[in-house]
């Protein structure tokens, strides 16, 4: 990424991120921000971050010195984007902000430069209205911390030309991170997940059922434990979907609609598809693969204990501050 110039406009806590993992990729960054001051204050803080990450062994050694040789304020938006390949949008999740700022990148930049925005909320067909070129104009959504969380959600809209994507990927690639293509919907993928999850535990402590810190210990030590490796419909082959079908049946004992057994689900099951052990299910993963899966699985949970074991417990609760402390 050396020869790619990048300018990441908003420099605050997800795009001064955004712009430090994209200039210690070797691309050469440049951040702006509502003014030059702004920028200049957001570069300062983004390499005594670096120092501080170094320090604490989260960033290499050589990390404050890339940044100062591959990241620069500018003294505007116009600046920064005049001779950018990729731009980055990262301004405040509002509307008349983003179309405000998309269309001060739009007069400047190349009419080649490929534009993204980081919304997590906004549909992205919604902001093209201010592109000029909508067709080199996509989501490009990191997640905070956007230094340490490897997932980017890359959202076309209908518009979007297909080649703009694997530009896009290269230059998410060359950070470490991993990219997932998804189509322009309310939510996403991410957040519309995360907010399903949220809104159910809501539901079961309203009812009485388990309190919020009981809820994240289940979470956590249960299926939790298994999504850094695995997401739901590996989980689902892996368990058998036969064996989800009959849990949708129970719990429409209760909740017949809210839990509706999915057609997918009921296609798969109908054609004798239960997963891993026939061979086929959501992800097709042959059966003959299952032993190697399994010792994979075991490995990894038993080392994801040992690193949670090693780091200790996150200091949510005053024991668990207590307990990273040393004061047992």
């Amino acid at each position: 990424m050396s020869e790619l110039t990048i300018a990441v406009v908003g420099s605050g806590y997800m795009g001064g991120g955004i712009a430090q993992v994209l200039a210690l990729s070797g691309a050469t960054v440049r951040i702006a921000d509502v003014s030059e001051e702004v920028a200049r204050k957001n570069y300062e803080r983004l390499l005594e971050e670096a120092r501080q990450f170094v320090a604490d062994g989260l960033f290499p050694d050589d990390a404050v010195a890339r940044l100062e040789a591959n990241l620069s304020p500018s003294a505007s938006i116009e600046e920064a984007v005049a001779d950018a390949d990729f731009i980055e949008e990262a301004v405040p999740e509002k509307l008349e902000i983003k179309h405000a700022t998309l269309r001060r990148i739009s007069a400047a930049a190349r009419p080649d430069a490929v534009i993204g925005s980081n919304t997590s909320t906004i549909l992205i067909a919604s902001l093209a209205e201010a592109v000029e070129h909508p067709e080199r104009f996509l989501g490009v959504h990191f997640s905070n911390p956007a230094p340490f969380i490897p997932g980017v959600e890359l959202i076309p809209h209908p518009g979007t030309d297909d080649a703009v994507l694997p530009v896009v990927e290269r230059i998410v690639a060359a950070t470490g991170k991993q990219s997932a293509r998804v189509k322009d919907a309310t939510g996403f993928v991410l957040n519309r997940l995360q907010y399903a999850l949220f809104h159910e535990a809501t539901q079961i402590v309203e009812e009485g059922i388990a309190s919020p810190e009981d809820i994240d210990t289940i979470v956590r030590t249960t299926f939790g434990f298994r999504l850094p490796f695995f997401g739901p419909f590996a989980i689902a082959d892996m368990a058998g979907l036969d064996v989800y079908s009959f849990c949708y049946a129970s719990l429409q004992t209760r909740w017949p609609e809210r839990f509706a057994t999915p057609g997918s689900l009921k296609d798969l099951v109908d054609a004798g598809k239960f997963g891993t052990k026939t061979g086929a299910g959501y992800l097709d993963v042959p059966a003959e693969r299952t032993p190697e899966l399994v010792a994979y699985r075991n490995k990894a949970y038993v080392a994801m204990q040992r690193l949670i074991d090693e780091l200790g417990p996150a200091p949510v609760h005053p024991a668990a501050v207590h307990a990273t402390s040393g004061l047992k």
